[in-house]
């Protein structure tokens, strides 16, 4: 038999060459389809939680009077984060920075929508939606064919075009423009939220409800990467906490003496601030808890259903805990201050971060993060090149036990908050933070490592240090246009950098 060379095929063509030829396109047609599976982007779901403080859950403090064990074995299982920050100290403009990996003064997003208390100045304006133009990162992984899911509080638009069904969501369960669950029966059937198109049954409680309808788009797209984003209305007030639970911590707190408010400092208003000093209430405990079974199911879910280690599970909060006002449910000791505050109390968060295969179990960072590092994370691990700007940064590196390169994180609140806190900016880098007041331009600097409680001001001390940090912080001011208190009726003008 003659056989000849084909200029396609550099090796003789009869029976032999033919079977030779098959087995290589089988071959390469096997691997297609194994790198094909191997590539396949992995699957996300983040909890945010309302109000949570960094102190409140056992991961970060064993002595915690509330019980997070679904939490805490999360923590076990991934990567805890000693110094992970919100970027903003209430809700509304970290949610956005979570949704953009942008800083909220880039939009004027700077306060809870739409908070516009005054003081001895009036406050900055503010912007009330989160703007159309901006990506989310709903829409980022929906790029890449991913099933999306929300479920809970969004408080990012006013009216239903800002609403997540319409931000890059394929589903919204419950997510609208109020910051709280305050229709129906707050925390319990009948909710009456207008974004809800089933009613539960009478008595049905709301973090149980968002984890079942969770547990179930998980169950439903568990053959196709999915985004399942579960940001609970709990444990914002108002404090309502399931019956059997409030008399398990009433039983607790009994058992607990000692002081249970402090004072702090008086920004505005003519009665003292008090801040609370020891964890002892009953339902705010009884909250936790529930959140924290309600994290456990969907857990539990990811497991049955088989991707559980497919899946990047994100733990955090918006704000710090809740502990100068409106009942002052919780203490954020050794952190001063709380939700409202630029202090460490109101911005440091729990930080957790499981990546199967990338994050070793019970590893612990304290290297700075912030919620504007969650999008880019998230793009890079589903392997999505991004088209906007953004200014947080891939964490996937330091998840992998690789160190970041050091920068500067900053903070713009040029409000008044609900819980006393004073107008203000910070900026952290490595283990010092400078703090500004916006009324008159004051200063102060503390060592973190040294000073976890910001009571011993450096500033007199390290000058030069004030300055530089201060130069940056301005210069970012500037970066993002940021915007600062106003002049109120016929008074004096306010502080401007």
């Amino acid at each position: 038999m003659l056989h000849h060379t084909s200029p396609r095929h550099p090796f003789p063509v009869g029976h032999f060459g033919a079977r030779l030829l098959l087995v290589i396109a089988l071959f390469s047609c096997c691997t297609v389809v194994a790198n094909a599976v191997e590539f396949r982007p992995p699957n996300v779901v983040v909890f945010l939680v309302d109000d949570l403080g960094y102190m409140d859950i056992g991961a970060n403090n064993p002595k915690s009077f509330y019980e997070t064990p679904h939490v805490d074995a999360l923590a076990d299982s991934g990567m805890r984060f000693t110094d992970g920050y919100a970027a903003n100290p209430v809700c509304s403009p970290t949610r956005f920075s979570l949704m953009t990996g942008r800083y909220p003064s880039r939009v004027d997003a700077t306060n809870f929508f739409s908070g516009a208390r005054s003081g001895k100045f009036d406050p900055a304006p503010l912007n009330n939606n989160m703007p159309l133009d901006e990506t989310t990162l709903a829409q980022v992984l929906k790029s890449k064919g991913y099933a999306t899911f929300f479920a809970g509080k969004w408080h990012l638009g006013e009216t239903e075009e800002y609403y997540p069904q319409n931000r890059g969501f394929d589903i919204n369960i419950g997510g609208y423009s109020k910051g709280g669950p305050y229709t129906g029966n707050r925390y319990f059937a009948p909710f009456k939220n207008p974004q809800m198109a089933e009613e539960s049954p009478e008595g049905d409680h709301l973090p149980d409800r968002l984890a079942r309808e969770t547990a179930k788009f998980i169950d439903d797209n568990h053959d196709k990467p999915f985004f399942a984003y579960l940001a609970f209305y709990s444990v914002h007030t108002p404090l309502m906490g399931r019956a059997d639970l409030v008399e398990k911590y009433k039983a607790k707190a009994a058992t607990i003496e000692g002081a249970e408010f402090g004072d702090e400092e008086q920004v505005f208003g003519d009665k003292p601030r008090q801040v609370r000093t020891l964890q002892k209430h009953a339902v705010y405990a009884a909250m936790v808890e529930a959140m924290d079974e309600a994290v456990g199911k969907v857990l539990g879910q990811l497991e049955a259903s088989g991707v559980a280690d497919e899946t990047i599970v994100i733990f955090t909060s918006d704000n710090g805990g809740l502990s100068t006002s409106e009942g002052s449910p919780t203490s954020n000791l050794p952190l001063r201050g709380g939700k409202g505050w630029v202090y460490e109390g109101g911005i440091r968060e729990p930080w957790i971060i499981r990546y199967p295969g990338m994050t070793k179990p019970g590893t612990l960072s304290s290297q700075p993060i912030c919620s504007i590092d969650l999008l880019p994370t998230i793009a890079s691990a589903a392997g999505v090149k991004l088209a906007q700007e953004v200014d947080g940064v891939d964490l996937l590196p330091l998840l992998k036990g690789d160190a970041l390169p050091n920068r500067s994180l900053f903070w713009h609140y040029p409000h008044y908050s609900n819980q006393g806190g004073f107008p203000g900016g910070a900026v952290r880098e490595g283990d010092f933070k400078l703090v500004e007041r916006y009324e008159d331009g004051r200063v102060h600097l503390y060592n973190l490592k040294e000073d976890l409680a910001e009571r011993n001001d450096l500033a007199a001390q390290h000058p030069e240090r004030v300055n530089e940090m201060r130069e940056r912080l301005h210069g970012w001011y500037q970066t993002v246009d940021a915007k600062f208190l106003q002049r109120k009726g016929d008074g004096p003008e306010p502080w401007q950098p």
